[in-house]
């Protein structure tokens, strides 16, 4: 019998890794698995299997966010994955707002892991100019108006009137220096928006590229989120749509919870122009140190055998159907 999501839904075409199928919480997904780019050649274990670098698994984990996570899903995320802190990257007019007009989704905790709030955008962009330029970049037919979303994203997490920094606190944590009492592992965390795929799309494609995962495989993770939020695409598409304040029809909303690979490809592209490169542009935006950036890497690049990266070129055909 196939697996479902919680939602009714038929969750088996899923690849897994990444995806892990957690009851009542579409697009939840490992990042790690991916493997590094290096110039030094890959050496041969005992077994004579080769062995590479890989981004660490179990530690960084994505979402849509949790609504209808069921308490079984919830025990799976905090008992048998570990997850202890949950970051939330929606603001606070985006929850009351949805949910005063019946166009939101609720705030969901349970035992064993705590919310963290970390919103990016703050109360004051969401004046009614601010919706109307956001929501048209995201609607547009181009991959130009996700750029141009993208790039606002970043400068509202990182902007120094934003007391609640998500990004670096987000890097932070995962390039915490461990102390004597403290695992040499960041403790697992969870990174969710709405629907998983922007604002935790730049966060997630940041720590990846950090790290030296190469480009085309970034962005073939963000453009897992289509077929991960496929459970949800109706849904979605109505409540995007439906809503006066957003004010697009259901060709553009469907353009709007699309993760086109050009659209983070061209993100990075712009950040690398404009800083040179994604390490120069942490540093710049005071998200990480140079010493941040090398020890996230000590923290989260990991030896292993071949046969456990994720060979996420194999997920090509299940993104085409």
């Amino acid at each position: 019998m196939a697996a479902t999501d919680g939602a009714g839904s038929i969750a088996g075409d899923l690849p897994s890794p990444p995806f892990i199928l957690v009851p009542g919480l579409p697009n939840f997904r490992d990042a790690g698995g991916y493997e590094i780019v290096s110039d030094s050649p890959s050496v041969t274990s005992t077994q004579g299997k080769g062995r590479t670098k890989m981004i660490r698994k179990g530690v960084l984990f994505r979402s849509s966010e949790p609504s209808r996570l069921t308490d079984d899903g919830a025990a799976q995320l905090s008992q048998q994955l570990g997850i202890r802190m949950v970051y939330d990257l929606r603001s606070t007019v985006e929850i009351t707002r949805g949910l005063d007009s019946k166009h939101g989704f609720p705030i969901r905790e349970w035992e064993g892991s705590e919310r963290r709030f970390v919103p990016v955008f703050l109360d004051q962009d969401y004046s009614p100019e601010a919706l109307a330029v956001r929501y048209k970049n995201y609607a547009a037919e181009s991959a130009e108006g996700f750029i141009e979303a993208y790039k606002d994203i970043l400068a509202a997490a990182t902007d120094p009137s934003n007391e609640f920094q998500p990004f670096k606190t987000i890097l932070g944590h995962l390039a915490a220096v461990p102390d004597a009492s403290s695992s040499p592992v960041p403790s697992p965390c969870l990174v969710h928006c709405t629907a998983g795929k922007d604002r935790t799309g730049v966060i997630v494609a940041l720590a990846l590229s950090l790290c030296g995962v190469p480009d085309e495989a970034v962005v073939h993770e963000y453009n897992l989120t289509e077929i991960g939020l496929r459970s949800r695409l109706e849904e979605l598409v109505k409540h995007v749509s439906s809503n006066p304040q957003i004010g697009i029809d259901v060709e553009g909303a469907r353009r709007m919870i699309g993760a086109k690979k050009e659209a983070m490809l061209g993100t990075l592209a712009h950040i690398r122009t404009q800083y040179g490169s994604v390490e120069q542009c942490v540093i710049d935006l005071g998200i990480l140190t140079p010493e941040g950036i090398a020890q996230l890497r000590k923290n989260l690049i990991v030896e292993a055998d071949e046969d456990e990266v994720v060979h996420w070129q194999q997920h090509d055909d299940k993104l085409r159907l």
